[in-house]
């Protein structure tokens, strides 16, 4: 049985979704190019379901899934947002 990873790039710029079986990398997909937005910062649906189509695997298929986490991602913004709603 293969080993399908999928991996995802979520919640700040450039979203994407890569998949690799065996060791090797079949799909690499940034959400902008399926939805047309520029540096989206969602979650990336489309890109997931494109690695998934052209990788040929099922979700129920998928062995792993890595999530990045960037917690400094954006960190200006973020800290403006904070102080603005607290009040400082």
């Amino acid at each position: 049985m293969s080993v399908a990873v999928l991996g995802i790039n979520a919640y700040h710029g450039d979203a994407s979704a890569a998949l690799v079986v065996d060791g090797q990398l079949v799909a690499a997909v940034e959400e902008e190019r399926l939805n047309r937005s520029k540096h989206c910062a969602g979650f990336p649906t489309l890109a997931v379901r494109e690695c998934l189509r052209l990788g040929g695997v099922r979700p129920e298929r998928l062995q792993h899934a890595a999530i990045s986490r960037d917690p400094l991602a954006n960190l200006t913004s973020k800290a403006s947002t904070s102080c603005a709603i607290s009040g400082m």
